[in-house]
């Protein structure tokens, strides 16, 4: 005979094969009062069950409406809230971490039933199967993201992948080049066509998307000020396409110097040559990089031409994205407050420029410790 249950606790039946079946009316995350079912091996675990899901209803904690699996959770997040939202570089990041790797390993097991271990399985395994730590690292954060959604429209109470350790990647150390090898690397570069951009890289650390998506229109020349909004992306599906830049941080004025004043001033020359050259092939977007017919010149592209230019000049070779560190560690040479460098190289964090300004010398670190050594020279020779 079962056991008589108070009114609002729910009701618990034997079934045929001996396990239990509970069931109880709460609230669903769809707004509507639903009469659910747990199951269980015995009386008292179906009890215990029915027990936690009426507690969160006492306190108004919807229960779940759909029982969702952790692979077709990922494609709805994916398709219904990153693709809608976030940038299609951004979407297309995240769509091969969960294609790849997530959903192969996680998909079949229940949103509600993920746990700590199973994704610290997760991580062991694909560490056993060869998958770099940067990947491991940006599987986790994908996870993340998506649980964080998930209970936010309360299908989760947790996010057990930030309750595990994430993967630990082993920062490159960058050695940029000092001020005279970046002076020896512009002299080489003068008569190419993208000279004047080399010079933005390493005198404002400007990213190559950001240097090919200027236009003439965000330069004021005769106030020395620049005014980044755009970047160049290659997009799956689209190509190379001119969108706006991520934060208004990177939206920020950065001042022109002379140099790259003087510079400019001759790539404009060499813009209208080339205009006057192309004739009916010229494609008019207005920016200052281009193709040699007006049109958007490829990042990758981009790359490789500094590379080449690098090899010529016959220094030591350094990344085009490095050229970032150079324009800091000169900053740092220079005594720039940190805080002017982090507004320069439109830093979103303050530490990424600290980062940077501890692997330099300044001139004061250096009078700095002088100083402590000269005091202890003369101590030790008793003056």
């Amino acid at each position: 005979m079962a056991k008589r249950r108070p009114n609002g606790a729910g009701s618990i039946t034997r079934r045929k094969d001996g396990t239990y079946h509970g069931r109880a009316y709460v609230t669903t995350t769809e707004g509507v009062l639903k009469r659910v079912s747990r199951y269980g091996k015995t009386y008292d675990e179906v009890a215990e069950k029915l027990a936690k899901l009426l507690e969160l209803e006492s306190k108004g904690v919807p229960t779940p409406d759909k029982a969702w699996k952790v692979g077709p959770y990922l494609t709805y997040w994916l398709a219904e809230i990153v693709q809608p939202n976030q940038r299609p570089t951004t979407y297309d990041k995240y769509e091969s971490m969960a294609r790849l790797h997530l959903i192969p390993k996680l998909g079949t097991k229940r949103l509600t039933k993920l746990g700590i271990a199973d994704v610290r399985t997760f991580l062991r395994q694909t560490k056993a199967e060869g998958v770099g730590a940067s990947t491991r690292l940006e599987c986790m954060k994908v996870l993340r993201n998506a649980l964080n959604r998930a209970m936010r429209e309360e299908l989760l109470l947790r996010n057990v992948a930030s309750l595990v350790d994430m993967p630990s990647v082993d920062s490159k150390e960058i050695i940029p080049w000092s001020a005279q090898e970046a002076i020896d690397f512009l002299r080489s570069t003068r008569p190419h066509r993208m000279h004047a951009a080399f010079v933005l890289a390493l005198v404002l650390g400007l990213r190559r998307g950001e240097l090919l998506g200027l236009r003439w229109i965000d330069l004021d020349l005769d106030q020395g000020v620049a005014h980044p909004r755009k970047q160049v992306q290659r997009q799956k599906g689209a190509g190379l396409v001119l969108v706006d830049l991520k934060t208004e941080a990177s939206k920020g004025a950065l001042p022109l110097p002379l140099l790259c004043i003087e510079t400019l001033g001759e790539c404009r020359r060499l813009r209208e040559l080339e205009k006057a050259k192309a004739g009916e092939k010229w494609t008019e977007l207005g920016l200052v990089f281009g193709t040699e017919t007006g049109g958007l010149f490829d990042p990758d592209h981009f790359s490789q031409t500094f590379q080449r230019r690098v090899k010529r000049s016959r220094l030591r070779r350094v990344r085009l994205h490095d050229t970032r560190h150079t324009c800091g560690s000169l900053l740092a040479w220079l005594g720039v407050h940190p805080k002017d460098a982090q507004k320069i190289l439109r830093h979103s964090q303050i530490k990424t420029t600290l980062d940077i300004y501890t692997h330099v010398t300044t001139e004061s670190q250096r009078a700095a410790a002088a100083k402590i050594s000269a005091k202890l020279r003369d101590g030790m020779q008793g003056r």
